[in-house]
């Protein structure tokens, strides 16, 4: 059996940054679509389903931007689309979350 002896006797220090959690920041994406004003979501991590609900969002005409320190910008007034693209959806369980902010938007939901 392996050990791990450590010697201590030293403080630690230091930073490490910790990212948001991708199971938070999803369902906040989609609630954007809910407001008529621009919101402002930090602390986003950076991974494959963020930029695909991001794409999503934008191809229902939300426009957004990403800044590099993975700050976004979501404003849904020039919002028309109601359909969520299936090519898109498909590849993200996540997807789902839009149709509810879509229906308490416009009332419908493709």
């Amino acid at each position: 059996m392996h050990k791990l002896y450590i010697h201590g006797g030293m403080p630690l220090q230091g930073e490490v940054n910790i990212s948001g959690a991708k199971n938070a920041a999803l369902p906040i994406l989609a609630a954007g679509i809910l407001t008529e004003e621009p919101i402002y979501i930090s602390n986003v991590p950076y991974l494959q389903d963020i930029t695909t609900k991001l794409d999503l969002l934008g191809r229902m005409g939300v426009r957004f931007t990403v800044n590099e320190n993975m700050m976004i910008e979501l404003d849904a007034r020039s919002m028309t689309n109601c359909v969520a693209p299936y090519d898109l959806v498909r590849t993200m369980r996540a997807s789902i979350l839009v149709l509810g902010p879509l229906l308490a938007r416009y009332g419908k939901a493709t």
